[in-house]
């Protein structure tokens, strides 16, 4: 990664704490309803989180959102929507690990993502878990999977809900720092992934928790570890990799919120407070975590360095089981 992009970004993500209301006031933002652009289905993670965050996060702006889900082509439809639109704050954009990934698997996107948006916060995190079923392995824990698959000598299996997704990447970095072989297959959803191995169809996978529920309370599957830097409050008692014995393992789907390039820091500032309004709301937090979401605001600053940090370690894995598959 070019450092003078790190720095692109963080001068993008300007301090707002500083922000005096008047100067707010003064730009009349918002005086119509702005766009919250969702770049995956109605349903979806992305989807659901902005409907539970979108009444308080309204009535922080004094304007009603309108969510306008964009989908097609990985998300990357809804993005190139919003580092096109005018830096006025009329237009948002929710994503996910995708603004990271789709640029390493779609070279013709024609915008960049490294300098085409403007970080305003981070709204939640979904840590993955990694499952086994019940008939698969015998381990509890993740150094017992590691020990039970070398002394078996065979390529690991496992499942995720798609080619690039966290849980995709999650395994590949495993296998990269174990040595053991592993062998990916995508699923259409994290659900159908889980399902499998509910019936047995496949030992081993890497999906979130609300997909491993099931599977786990059926009695066909355990968790061995979740993927976070911090454990899950939806499974509070399940270490991470990290605390398994791979520290700096974090890997997690994260949904954050962007906007265009050039967008001024008293508007960055607006939907930072607006969101993090939300996000702060006991009720609003209590349905999150009910949906298998944890609130993640943070400052512009923050996130900037969150999606630097991760650029970098999701290049170099996806660099990886590329090179592996072209062995």
């Amino acid at each position: 990664m070019k450092r003078h992009i790190t720095r692109r970004a963080a001068m993008l993500a300007l301090p707002t704490a500083c922000l005096a209301a008047p100067a707010l006031a003064q730009s009349g933002f918002p005086s119509r309803p702005p766009r919250l652009i969702v770049n995956f289905g109605a349903g979806g993670a992305a989807d659901t989180v902005a409907r539970l965050v979108q009444p308080k996060m309204s009535e922080a702006l004094g304007q009603s959102i309108v969510i306008e889900n964009r989908t097609g082509a990985g998300g990357t439809i809804g993005a190139v929507t919003v580092a096109r639109s005018e830096p006025d704050g009329y237009t948002v954009l929710f994503d996910s690990p995708g603004h990271i990934i789709n640029p390493l698997l779609q070279p013709n996107i024609p915008i960049n993502y490294e300098t085409s948006f403007s970080y305003i916060s981070g709204v939640t995190i979904q840590p993955w878990v990694w499952i086994v079923s019940s008939n698969g392995y015998a381990a509890r824990d993740l150094q017992g999977f590691v020990n039970e698959a070398r002394q078996r000598g065979e390529t690991v299996i496992f499942g995720s809900s798609g080619i690039g997704s966290a849980g995709h990447l999650a395994g590949e970095l495993l296998g990269q720092r174990t040595g053991l072989p592993m062998e990916h297959v995508p699923y259409r959803s994290g659900a159908e992934a889980g399902n499998d191995v509910a019936a047995g169809n496949l030992k081993v996978a890497c999906i979130t928790v609300s997909s491993a529920l099931p599977a786990i309370n059926a009695g066909k599957a355990r968790y061995i570890a979740s993927t976070g830097a911090r454990r899950s409050v939806a499974v509070p008692d399940l270490p991470t990799f990290a605390e398994s014995g791979f520290p700096g393992f974090d890997v997690t789907s994260w949904i954050g919120m962007f906007g265009p390039a050039g967008l001024p820091a008293e508007l960055i500032g607006a939907w930072n407070r607006a969101i993090g309004t939300a996000l702060r709301d006991d009720t609003v937090r209590a349905r999150l975590s009910a949906a298998g979401f944890e609130s993640d605001p943070t400052t512009p600053e923050e996130f900037a360095a969150k999606i630097a940090r991760e650029r970098v370690v999701l290049s170099e894995s996806v660099r990886s089981w590329q090179n592996a598959a072209r062995r």
